[in-house]
């Protein structure tokens, strides 16, 4: 098996593959997805995201801090750059401006980033500033609590790449292991900063004034079908309605949230 967040070509790929066959599906259950549609992605790496909506006749920005992610996007994506259907910039989002945009947006994608965000409140109030009046936001993460929720699988170390939950552990000894073992600590910690839970997330969301039009709680991750050749597999219903418990058995969540209309 590959590297799976080394070999970034292939992973570029296969965020296409995810995208096309469980993200927009999941999204054209609640909102129709038509040619010529904006869509923005906040934090969107080599772009294989935003690429199946431009495949879907979509135009797209992309928006990601780390430029030489940005390197491969441009190189695997320079046609669609010639042709005008995508830009990419390499700023802190709250940095870009409506030169960037070029204009409001239908469709707001953020995936696996939500969690890697400071102040989620204010970047969730501050979307709204750039979407049409029945655009919508999609976010797919991993909550906080489950056994990888953490992201340990980044580690060098193999066998600290492996262990479930130790992430929950308090910051302290967190940071002595991660140290002690020659991990990039800082990164880690980080990550433990930011984290966001179901309920954390659900309750931002309606404190902004949003309201969730689709959600789908996995048991199995989408993307564990590429990495594991596991078949993804929707949360058991009882799991689901456990408040705070189901974040510890839910390798992923989809949302789509829409701003309430007065």
């Amino acid at each position: 098996m590959f590297e799976f967040h080394a070999d970034r070509k292939r992973y570029f790929d296969i965020q296409i593959l995810n995208t096309e066959k469980y993200v927009l599906p999941f999204i054209e259950k609640e909102f129709s997805l038509k040619p010529g549609m904006r869509v923005l992605e906040i934090g969107c790496g080599e772009g294989g995201v935003l690429k199946a909506f431009i495949d879907k006749g979509c135009t797209g920005v992309g928006i990601e801090l780390d430029e030489t992610r940005l390197v491969n996007a441009r190189e695997w994506m320079k046609n669609e750059i010639a042709q005008g259907k995508v830009t990419f910039h390499s700023k802190d989002i709250y940095k870009a401006t409506d030169a960037d945009f070029g204009g409001a947006f239908d469709v707001i994608v953020l995936k696996d980033v939500i969690e890697h965000i400071h102040d989620q409140p204010k970047l969730i109030e501050w979307m709204k500033t750039f979407l049409t009046t029945n655009g919508v936001i999609f976010f797919g993460f991993p909550p906080w609590y489950m056994p990888f929720g953490g992201h340990q699988q980044i580690c060098k170390g193999k066998w600290l790449s492996k262990i479930p939950y130790y992430h929950l552990l308090p910051t302290p000894i967190y940071k002595w292991l991660l140290k002690s073992n020659g991990e990039n600590w800082e990164e880690m910690l980080e990550i433990k900063e930011t984290g966001i839970s179901i309920e954390r997330f659900e309750r931002i969301c309606k404190a902004k004034g949003y309201k969730l039009i689709n959600q789908t709680h996995f048991l199995i991750n989408p993307i564990y079908e590429y990495k594991f050749g596991w078949k993804p597999k929707e949360q058991f219903g009882f799991v689901k309605a456990l408040p705070f418990v189901r974040n510890f058995f839910t390798t992923c969540v989809y949302y789509l949230i829409q701003v309430k209309q007065n």
